[in-house]
């Protein structure tokens, strides 16, 4: 649909955001769902970030998508914030409502969705252990207790941040040290890599954890998606376990977005066949 005077914008801000997927994502939701609308990116440093806020208000831009590094600072520029958003501090997602921004965070949402779409997964009463506690890790970690997960185990290099992170699933959060991993990996229905361990170009022992500790019947997913295939998913397959990288977790991280702003159910399939066309 060719954009004219009467076509809502949405945009992602980032910085740098030249490599950002969303654009493949979302305007291809747009385009399967027939709706006059179009997704934009803008570079925005840092210290913009206010000055970005005030135009999406001035310019009518009807939603946002906020990526690295403004998460945080996107959750003190809102105007009001999601339950889910308040609690993580950090927001990834801006519905503009008559100049009120709105902030949402999404990332553990479609998590979720992506276990059930892809898997027929569902968290509720399985063991569940978290690898990381930044942003990525922290918004899995909620998602999972929200959708009653019986145990949720974080790991991670630094204990405090492991702490946080796992306070957010209350009485069903626990921290492990990568020492003492053991028995609780080997208990898990789903493990999660949400480090950027094996990001990039990894070589072939760049894992946060050995891979072959794993099992059949269990799922990891690496929410890495560059590269496709990491060195932890293939020990992981190599093993019997289930294994899947990011690119569920960002396609429906992104529909929820697009449900946020239109008010309609996202197209999911083709959004997964756009990010998988582009990446090959």
């Amino acid at each position: 649909m060719t954009p004219g005077g009467g076509t809502r914008v949405a945009a992602v801000l980032g910085d740098p955001v030249r490599h950002s997927l969303s654009p493949v994502l979302l305007n291809a939701a747009f385009e399967a769902a027939g709706i006059d609308w179009t997704y934009v990116a803008f570079e925005v440093p840092a210290a913009s970030l206010p000055d970005a806020f005030a135009g999406l208000r001035a310019l009518g831009i009807a939603g946002a998508s906020i990526t690295m590094p403004h998460k945080e600072a996107a959750a003190v520029c809102a105007d009001r914030l999601s339950p889910t958003a308040e609690r993580l501090g950090a927001v990834n997602c801006i519905v503009n409502d008559g100049g009120v921004l709105t902030g949402h965070n999404t990332d553990g949402t479609g998590f979720v969705r992506s276990l059930g779409h892809s898997f027929s997964f569902d968290p509720r009463g399985r063991r569940c252990v978290v690898f990381g506690a930044g942003g990525s890790a922290r918004s899995i970690v909620l998602a999972l207790a929200d959708a009653d997960a019986e145990e949720i185990v974080v790991v991670n290099r630094t204990l405090g941040r492991a702490e946080r992170a796992a306070a957010l699933a209350g009485d069903r959060g626990e921290v492990v040290s990568i020492e003492g991993i053991g028995s609780d990996l080997g208990d898990a229905d789903l493990v999660v890599n949400a480090t950027s361990v094996g990001m990039g170009e990894p070589g072939p022992g760049d894992m946060p954890f050995d891979g072959s500790a794993l099992h059949e019947g269990q799922l990891l997913v690496d929410i890495v998606y560059k590269p496709l295939e990491t060195p932890l998913l293939l020990a992981a397959r190599r093993s019997g376990a289930t294994a899947a990288n990011g690119v569920a977790m960002l396609a429906h991280q992104a529909a929820v977005q697009f449900e946020l702003w239109t008010g309609s159910p996202a197209p999911i399939e083709p959004m997964l066949a756009a990010v998988a066309d582009r990446l090959g």
